[in-house]
């Protein structure tokens, strides 16, 4: 398990630590990862509650 606290990339605020999960050999394995950033001040801000997809960033629909 990683013992360091996760930083936002975009501003350097602590985010929260999320669990997601791989699988290896068979077995789902948790990866504990850096959560999203909710400093609404910091260009990867997402909000409160956002569905994973906006999460991450994507859409179904992309804009030309």
């Amino acid at each position: 398990m990683d013992s360091d606290n996760h930083v936002c990339p975009a501003c350097g605020q602590p985010v929260e630590t999320v669990v997601k999960r791989h699988k290896t050999l068979g077995a789902w394995v948790p990866k504990w990862v850096a959560g999203p950033c909710r400093n609404p001040k910091c260009e990867a801000y997402v909000v409160e509650g956002a569905a994973p997809e906006e999460e991450r960033g994507g859409s179904a629909t992309k804009k030309s």
